[in-house]
């Protein structure tokens, strides 16, 4: 644990990522900084966030118009990203998947860090890497900016994907994450800094255990006034059914994902539950799970990854 302020010293830059976007924007008191490594509840905080920044009103504003994922290699161009960021109204709540090595610390900003056990964190990810369409690898690996190799395709076999996903990183300094980027690694860069009071860790089970709690842990933390009330309808309104149901109520009125997933945000919004690796992983395939994290994470955090809870 440490009280000194984090560092920047890795560059991220491959299909999905481009650390080197965060320069272009320009920080203001205030800004939420909502940072997952993936397929650990960063649509879930955002939904949130929407609605405690903005009332509870309805409709909210589309989170793609009011919460943009600043490290995203092909979500336009920087020039783009640049002027989206500053026109930004209100207090900005900006999507990261950087470790804190990789993104830039600002004082007057609040890094809002969502965990998940890893495992339950494979199985989406096993189920939205696996439904990419042949756009989705196109958007990713198209480009005259790509760095490194392009995306590869998903492995039919769902135990390939997990050796290579606890034993191979894209960086040379991750040791796990391949073929996207660490997810280990992610939490470990954060859990030193989980003391500073600009720094929050969130866990999934404990939004999925007590929403309501969570929704208030965040608006205390954000400094965003709620009431009973307000709290309840946030809580209500960002239950996963509820979050699937207008996603896919959206949808139909307009193609939003469908051509990045197959069966568009039905697959996106999947489903929503921890545990189902049980009946998938085997004693080898665990194995390998806890040489990751006994290389990569200290053993407070890897317990308190797994389980949730207060953070220590």
């Amino acid at each position: 644990m440490t009280d000194s302020a984090p560092k920047l010293t890795r560059v991220y830059q491959n299909h999905h990522l481009d650390s080197t976007r965060w320069q272009l924007v320009e920080p203001r008191d205030g800004d939420i900084v909502v940072t997952t490594s993936y397929k650990s509840g960063t649509t879930w905080t955002q939904a949130i966030l929407n609605a405690l920044l903005h009332h509870g009103q309805d409709p909210l504003p589309s989170l793609r118009d009011v919460s943009p994922w600043v490290d995203a290699r092909f979500h336009g161009s920087r020039e783009a990203l640049a002027e989206e960021c500053e026109k930004l109204e209100g207090r900005r709540f900006l999507k990261s998947h950087l470790p804190f090595d990789g993104l830039p610390y600002w004082p007057e900003a609040r890094y809002l860090v969502v965990c998940r056990d890893p495992r339950d964190v494979f199985m989406s990810l096993a189920n939205h890497y696996g439904a990419y369409t042949d756009f989705a690898y196109a958007v990713f690996n198209g480009g005259d900016d790509l760095v490194g190799d392009p995306l590869p395709p998903c492995p039919d076999d769902v135990h390939v994907l997990w050796r290579d996903w606890m034993t191979r990183g894209w960086f040379e300094w991750e040791s796990e994450g391949y073929p996207l980027w660490s997810n280990l690694h992610h939490t470990a860069t954060y859990w030193p800094h989980r003391h500073l009071p600009n720094v929050m860790l969130l866990h999934y089970n404990d939004m999925l255990v007590d929403l309501e709690a969570a929704v208030r842990d965040v608006a205390d933390f954000c400094d965003i006034p709620v009431d009973d009330d307000l709290v309840a309808r946030v809580a209500e309104r960002t239950t996963f059914a509820n979050m699937k149901k207008t996603a896919i109520e959206m949808e139909s009125k307009g193609p939003d994902m469908p051509e990045i997933f197959r069966g568009g945000q039905k697959t996106f919004f999947h489903k929503g539950k921890n545990g189902r690796w049980r009946d998938v992983l085997t004693d080898e395939d665990l194995a390998l799970y806890e040489a990751a994290k006994k290389r990569v994470l200290e053993p407070e955090c890897a317990r308190w990854l797994e389980e949730g809870g207060p953070v220590s």
